[in-house]
């Protein structure tokens, strides 16, 4: 529960800084399903599935910064 708490925490961060530097609302959508994927992830930690939310977290967020890249690059 700490982990994705601390990554919801972070994506705060960042979507306050994509936000103040006028980015596109595809790449903020991107950081909002960031945040989604930290609270279903503290839910399933909460029921006992850590292992499971680790693996969730870690592959949700490398797509997230996969695609927030790849929407910049384009």
């Amino acid at each position: 529960m700490g982990i994705g708490g601390l990554a919801m925490a972070a994506m705060a961060v960042v979507l306050v800084i994509q936000l103040g530097d006028g980015s596109s609302l595809l790449s903020v959508g991107l950081y909002g399903a960031a945040f989604i994927l930290s609270g279903a992830v503290i839910e399933m930690s909460r029921r006992g599935r850590t292992r499971l939310g680790m693996a969730v977290l870690v592959t949700g967020f490398v797509l997230v910064l996969a695609a927030d890249w790849w929407l910049r690059a384009h």
